[in-house]
């Protein structure tokens, strides 16, 4: 009796292992399509590349994708270079900045009509870089930040690291030339954090630097 009843429990144990390990393999089958499902959904940032409006004036320093339709010698990515003018086959020197993409478009179209049968262009923004504030001074992480849209100083510091144990957070000022002078606008960042002088935390414009003392 001894005996079967023992050869019972090992078949009982045998099964419960068998159903476990199927469980297991169901389990670890369905973990890569959860997998591939996570990972799928992640998205890649590329540095210096913002999406913005139509009315979006293209700067100095900033790169554009110039595509003609069947005019492969003449597409290309080109810099805007500092005086704000790019440079393209046939039609040599071009000013770019002030202008929107579809303006561009258009003076390059117009400039082509003398080489090209109806020429189709395309201009397209492939870097935003005149788009640029500055921070300086006692903070962890000093250098040049892109101007995201509706930026403020606040926003702009908390992605300088922290200040340094010598600022003068209540000395804190954003330097901006307004009609070729420089300008200073004051920012205590302990009475903005504590919610007072909402004002002070101004939206940020293309050449700013905020100076922490």
């Amino acid at each position: 009796m001894n005996y079967a009843a023992n050869l019972a429990f090992t078949l009982c144990l045998a099964l419960l292992s068998g159903h476990q390990r199927q469980d297991a393999k169901k389990a670890v089958a369905s973990t890569p399509n959860s997998a591939v499902a996570t990972s799928s959904t992640k998205t890649t940032a590329t540095p210096g590349v913002f999406a913005t409006d139509p009315d979006y004036k293209i700067g100095p320093m900033d790169v554009l994708r110039i595509d003609v339709w069947k005019e492969t010698d003449i597409s290309r990515l080109v810099p805007v270079r500092p005086d704000g003018k790019i440079s393209l086959p046939l039609l040599n020197d071009i000013q770019a900045a002030g202008l929107t993409t579809m303006q561009l478009s258009a003076v390059i179209a117009n400039g082509l009509k003398e080489y090209i049968t109806n020429p189709q262009v395309t201009v397209s923004l492939s870097e935003i870089n005149s788009r640029r504030v500055y921070v300086t001074g006692e903070v962890t992480h000093p250098g040049t930040l892109p101007l995201l849209p509706n930026m403020t100083v606040l926003q702009a510091l908390s992605s300088t690291g922290g200040f340094t144990q010598f600022a003068k957070l209540k000395g804190i000022y954003v330097l901006r030339t307004e009609n070729g002078k420089k300008v200073k606008y004051p920012f205590s960042y302990k009475d903005v954090v504590a919610g007072r002088k909402q004002e002070q935390d101004v939206e940020l414009q293309p050449g700013d630097v905020i100076v922490v003392p």
